[in-house]
């Protein structure tokens, strides 16, 4: 049987069970379908900068507990807005980044998103339920997202008077294309899975996508991590970079991975219909 290892943020919002190279995470607020609470905010960042620093972990999940993936920002953040009270927005152990790391710049929501995105290993998004607001914009950095048929999903932000503002903007065009983008951003409707598949805003569209999700994580897991590390890097890359450059990376990472112990192990593997047995990175 597997050791597995459970992480629980400081809030208790979020927590992981860590299994065979795989994080498991979960949203931890089941009662109010998991709505972006001021320490839920805080726990995204703490977990999400927790398994970066984790080289044993190959790939992660990110769900929510109960009823839904995320319902958004919790109503008695709202009602504080409607009241005219001032929103705290200090981010809770800003020990936690290193003084050079990009994050430090953003704000506290978008800390929250975009942490998933620097996680070196690939990350899938499984979503069932509600994921409006900033429910919807946290599953956006994922590499992959596993949406369930019959999910309901919004960028509910313009029904409140407000913009998306956890990358919501500059992600969900890339996915969707720029007229889809501010079709959603600008009306705030609500599109099922289905045609979350249909727009391109879903990697699949499944039953039970957590299940699912854990299935191709396990999958992941199995590859060569040098390998799967890199091939991410140089894909995320590729939105930035020049095709010039894009392609020497892709040379150099080549140069740097043939012929090294975990590619010879899984060349090895694959002859002697074995599972391979890497060594993970340091």
């Amino acid at each position: 049987m597997s050791a597995s290892e459970t992480i629980k943020a400081t809030g208790d919002t979020v927590h992981a069970e860590i299994i065979d190279g795989i994080a498991d995470v979960r949203l931890n607020r089941p009662d109010k379908l998991n709505a972006l609470s001021q320490d839920m905010f805080a726990d995204l960042l703490e977990m999400g900068v927790t398994i970066r620093r984790r080289p044993d972990v190959r790939a992660v999940v990110l769900s929510g507990e109960g009823r839904g993936f995320c319902a958004g920002l919790d109503f008695e953040m709202f009602s504080a807005m409607a009241a005219g009270e001032e929103i705290r927005r200090e981010i809770r152990r800003n020990d936690l980044l290193d003084p050079e790391d990009q994050l430090l710049e953003l704000s506290r929501g978008q800390r929250a998103t975009l942490v998933w995105g620097t996680v070196t290993v690939p990350v899938i998004a499984a979503v069932h339920g509600p994921a409006f607001g900033g429910g919807f914009q946290l599953m956006l950095p994922a590499d992959m997202r596993l949406i369930a048929p019959d999910a309901i999903l919004s960028v509910a932000e313009v029904r409140w008077g407000l913009v998306p503002d956890m990358a919501g903007t500059q992600l969900l065009p890339r996915l969707v294309g720029m007229d889809v983008a501010k079709e959603l951003t600008l009306t705030g409707r609500v599109v099922t899975g289905e045609e979350a598949g249909q727009i391109g805003l879903a990697t699949r569209v499944v039953d039970d996508p957590r299940t699912e999700a854990i299935a191709l994580a396990r999958e992941i897991a199995a590859r060569n991590p040098d390998a799967v590390r890199v091939a991410k890097a140089l894909l995320d890359d590729a939105w930035h970079v020049s095709l010039g450059d894009g392609l020497a990376a892709e040379r150099a990472a080549m140069d740097k991975i043939m012929g090294s112990p975990n590619q010879r192990e899984a060349v090895r593997a694959r002859l002697e219909k074995r599972p391979a047995v890497f060594t993970e990175p340091h």
